[in-house]
């Protein structure tokens, strides 16, 4: 047996499982040209809603490719001390550390605004 994802037992037909295979398969949608840096307006907000009362720093409006959203999540987790993600192309970052964020993304080039209060 070569394949171990084998179906056992199902009511649906084959051909919906195959349906949904397709469906599952994620795709990037097309954002179009990604802009230079110093043209990217980056917006940087503390958020506790739907978080257990924790506090997170969000990120947002980075134009990059995900490899390079991992790579400034990597500057920035290791200057604060903290940990983050990258989710749905935001930057989620534990704590509220939106001035050493600020820091960080105005000296690679990026035009951040504080966003919120």
């Amino acid at each position: 047996m070569a394949d171990d994802r084998r179906l056992v037992y199902s009511t649906a037909s084959p051909a919906t499982f195959q349906k949904k295979a397709k469906h599952n398969k994620k795709s990037t949608p097309s954002q179009g040209p990604i802009l230079p840096h110093g043209q990217q307006v980056v917006r940087i907000r503390r958020e506790t809603k739907g978080r257990g009362g924790k506090t997170v720093t969000l990120v947002t409006g980075i134009q990059a490719s995900p490899e390079q959203l991992r790579s400034i999540l990597k500057d920035i987790k290791a200057r604060v001390g903290g940990g983050g993600t990258v989710k749905d192309g935001e930057l989620v970052i534990q704590g509220d550390h939106r001035e050493i964020v600020f820091e960080i993304l105005e000296k690679k080039g990026f035009r951040p605004k504080l966003a919120g209060g």
